[in-house]
């Protein structure tokens, strides 16, 4: 078997016309006289751009299926989106919305793809009874693959513009299930929910509470990211949402949150804060503690753990466990009725069930009550008011006293 090389395809000559010749990808390109500086400018560009390409030949269009474009993107979405050396979400959701544009167009050519292919993908989206704007970013997701696909010379440019005069779907103008808004989170709700939360989520939760941060930015607090040097601590996110458009993060932390935080500083600056190492290590030890049998009899501590567990702990909270976490901490404390079907109980943990990003929504509430909408952006750290806006719900006591005022 020969031996795998990643050489450059040579600049070489042709002997019977005396041009310059360089065979990419088993297609020879005549490239003028050779030893001229013409030919040498022409085998810079055709090498320059198969490297870009990632080594492969441009495809012509009627021979790129829309299976063997996904699969390309794919491989270029999983290195492009990644924040910290992982996969950001935005890659699970390319992966998502090609569900669709797999099904339906898998093995069709990306020149019969147009926009009434698109259209008819959308249709079934809407038919899954997916949410507008969730319909909207997955075929915008799809218009960019499409682009990425133009930009390396895969596809024809004509396509890609096609596919982009497909606009989104507007509110009111189809059949497309609407969403309701992102609402604050009671303090009696967060409060019922608390003592069925294990100790570190607890605290977790009562810190975001009091500093509005996101939940990525409560599960990536390290001690090395917080600056303590002043009575209101300023907590710098390693990564956080909006880093790819260079904006800065700092997250205040008053005497409250330091409170709350002290236990969890004990350890080496580039740890993370919250683990479920040590959630199911205290956890552990609660039990222990409240065990009735004597050591002698029963299982001893230890004794009756997994050699090789498939799963263990791991040193920091991932966003979606700390929701589940909160999420059966609502069932345990807002316990359904029972007769109740489907739809009866997803209404009824619509109603009771709250998600960590709540918590977010409730803090610009009341510092925008509090200190106005300036206030919130500085906070929550928003470049424009008008995102605030979506945040921070309005007074409507100030409201009422005014009507009332006026009569």
């Amino acid at each position: 078997m020969p031996r795998l090389v990643r050489s450059v395809p040579r600049y070489r000559k042709h002997r019977a016309t005396g041009q310059a010749l360089v065979t990419i990808s088993g297609r020879d390109f005549y490239l003028g006289l050779y030893g001229s500086k013409a030919s040498r400018v022409e085998y810079d560009r055709l090498i320059g751009e198969w490297l870009a390409g990632g080594r492969r030949p441009a495809v012509v269009v009627e021979e790129l299926t829309i299976g063997e474009l996904m699969i390309r993107y794919l491989e270029h979405a999983k290195s492009h989106y990644r924040k910290n050396g992982e996969l950001t979400t935005e890659y699970d959701g390319i992966r998502m919305a090609f569900r669709y544009l797999k099904a339906a167009y898998s093995h069709s050519l990306v020149s019969e793809f147009g926009p009434l292919s698109l259209k008819a993908i959308r249709l079934k989206m809407v038919e899954a009874d997916l949410a507008r704007s969730t319909i909207n970013r997955n075929i915008s997701r799809i218009q960019q693959c499409f682009r990425w696909a133009a930009s390396e010379q895969l596809i024809d440019v004509a396509t890609s513009h096609a596919l982009d005069t497909v606009n989104g779907l507007q509110k009111g103008r189809s059949d497309a299930r609407e969403t309701d808004p992102v609402l604050p989170v009671s303090d009696e709700a967060v409060d019922a929910t608390l003592p069925h939360l294990p100790a570190v989520v607890a605290d977790m939760v009562r810190l975001q509470r009091l500093t509005g941060m996101r939940p990525a930015e409560v599960c990536s607090l390290r001690p090395a990211d917080i600056n303590r040097d002043e009575d209101v601590w300023q907590y710098r996110p390693a990564g956080h949402k909006t880093e790819h458009h260079g904006k800065g993060r700092v997250v205040f932390i008053g005497a409250r949150g330091q409170q709350i935080l002290l236990r969890y500083l004990v350890r080496a600056a580039d740890a993370y804060c919250f683990s479920p190492a040590d959630s199911e290590a205290k956890r552990l030890a609660e039990r222990h503690a409240n065990r009735t049998a004597r050591l002698c009899c029963g299982n001893r501590p230890g004794t009756n753990r997994v050699a090789k567990p498939k799963r263990t702990p791991g040193d920091r909270y991932e966003v979606d466990a700390y929701r589940r976490a909160i999420t059966r901490a609502c069932e345990l404390a807002f316990p359904a009725p029972e007769g109740l079907d489907g739809v009866q109980l997803k209404a009824w943990r619509l109603k009771h069930h709250w998600a960590p990003n709540q918590l977010r929504h409730s803090a610009a509430t009341q510092i925008r009550k509090q200190f106005g909408i300036e206030a919130v952006a500085t906070i929550l750290g928003h470049a424009k008011i008008s995102t605030s806006e979506i945040y921070a719900e309005r007074n409507t006591a100030a409201g009422v006293e005014i009507a009332r005022a006026i009569g």
